[in-house]
């Protein structure tokens, strides 16, 4: 299912009138032929994300409960309804974004369920979500493992689309299961799990924390109870519960 969303009956002036009261924008939506962040530095961002992989993402989501952490603008919040998502709870942090998000699915004329929460808060919603997408959070948060646990414990009913920046080897080091005290080395590898402490700021952002490479990312996941089924993009993996016995 890819069903076209209809639009809500807005001037140009007046979408251009909203976005400009709604501040700057990270996702770059084409609202009603008006893009939302038409000097992104990616382009026409996530969007182009989104062409990567979502032939991965089933296009029929009908009777299926959605949890998008950290929507930003509302991009796959929206593009999950497009899809036949039964509901759709979009959470983020940010008022600002919310806002947006909000205006995004007006426009779209799509029944989402916004709220003020961050991830550390996943457990207040009281239920878990057939699908939760967590894109682009983990390396803003300072307890980044922290968040995945709870994810597991509170929020991931089957599947977890989850997206990461990633830097840093892209190598696989197998790795045994315990290692003696005197091994230094092993730290050495670059396909060893690791993660960059930013101090200050990356990228111009002051909320780049913890940027990991692949083999820690996926590291993290494992060690967090979920099994990683797919990985359609270099910064995107489909994971699912691990079962236990």
């Amino acid at each position: 299912m890819n069903t076209e969303l209809s639009t809500v009956a807005l001037s140009r002036r007046e979408i251009e009138k909203r976005l400009g009261e709604l501040g700057e924008w990270f996702h770059n939506l084409n609202l009603g032929g008006v893009q939302t962040a038409p000097e992104h530095f990616l382009g026409d961002y996530p969007a182009c994300k989104f062409r990567a992989f979502q032939n991965a993402i089933p296009k029929d989501l009908s009777g299926k409960t959605v949890l998008d952490i950290g929507c930003n603008g509302g991009f796959y919040s929206i593009e999950m309804k497009r899809r036949g998502a039964a509901r759709v709870v979009a959470i983020d942090s940010d008022p600002v974004y919310l806002a947006q998000a909000r205006f995004a699915a007006e426009v779209n004329q799509v029944d989402i369920e916004f709220r003020q929460l961050d991830v550390y808060q996943i457990a207040e919603l009281k239920e878990t979500f057939d699908v939760v997408l967590f894109m682009g959070v983990l390396y803003h948060l300072r307890h980044p493992l922290l968040a995945l646990d709870l994810l597991y414990e509170h929020a991931v009913k089957d599947m977890l689309v989850f997206q990461c920046l990633l830097r840093g080897s892209k190598d696989i080091k197998p790795i045994e299961r315990d290692y003696p005290f005197s091994q230094v080395r092993v730290f050495e590898e670059p396909g060893y799990p690791a993660m960059y402490f930013v101090e200050h700021r990356y990228s111009n952002d002051p909320t780049n924390w913890w940027i990991p490479n692949r083999a820690c990312v996926e590291a993290m996941l494992r060690s967090s109870g979920f099994e990683i089924v797919g990985r359609p993009e270099t910064e995107v993996y489909f994971c699912r519960r691990r079962q236990t016995a």
